[in-house]
């Protein structure tokens, strides 16, 4: 088991591996490959990705950002150099995938429109699709922020991009409040998903 463990590429791909014989079982018991099937999949794939995403914020904001001016100077490119791009390389593409497979689970539910109008269409009438809509429009912001601010930002002042000193210290700096933004972005959109399907449906 140690053996196991202590690889983390074989620790994920047994973890996959029961996770698809979780899928089977509800596949089995549902009876069916339909619509509904395909929708929880669908959720269970966003819920994932979402952890991962939401979790790698959380980590650049409770902790590295926080700790970065305590560091001895000596050992700061170990976490410029090595822990932040590989950090940074699964938390943009968790947004990417956390997005599109939340815009798909909309679709698939037959809301997308709905909540991405936050209801208009439906003359504000259903309260589910506005607060899920605000939720979706909440995470739209965050997605857009990693990959137009914080990722391109985060490229320069980790010197990946090749600039000079104040132009890392800007970007560090840009790179810093949007990721605050997605942080306080964040409990409000969780909020908006946890909450909605238990309320509402």
């Amino acid at each position: 088991m140690a053996g196991l463990l202590s690889n983390f590429r074989n620790t994920i791909i047994v973890s996959v591996l029961l996770a698809i014989l979780m899928l089977v079982g509800y596949q089995h018991h549902h009876g069916a490959l339909d619509n509904i099937y395909f929708q929880a999949v669908l959720r269970w794939a966003h819920t994932f990705a979402g952890i991962l995403w939401i979790g790698l914020l959380y980590y650049f904001n409770f902790v590295q950002i926080r700790v970065m001016p305590s560091i001895p100077a000596e050992l700061k490119p170990g976490v410029s150099k090595y822990i932040a791009p590989e950090a940074l390389f699964w938390f943009r593409w968790a947004a990417l995938a956390t997005w599109v497979l939340g815009v798909a689970l909309a679709f698939h539910r037959g809301y997308l429109l709905e909540a991405y109008t936050l209801g208009a269409t439906e003359h504000f009438a259903v309260p589910g699709h506005i607060f899920i809509g605000i939720g979706m429009w909440l995470a739209t912001i965050m997605f857009v922020n990693v990959w137009v601010f914080i990722w391109p930002n985060q490229k320069i002042a980790l010197g990946l991009v090749e600039a000079d000193a104040d132009a890392k210290a800007k970007a560090a700096r840009l790179a810093m409040l949007f990721s605050r933004t997605n942080t306080l972005l964040s409990i409000p959109m969780l909020t908006a998903m946890a909450m909605n399907q238990t309320i509402f449906g």
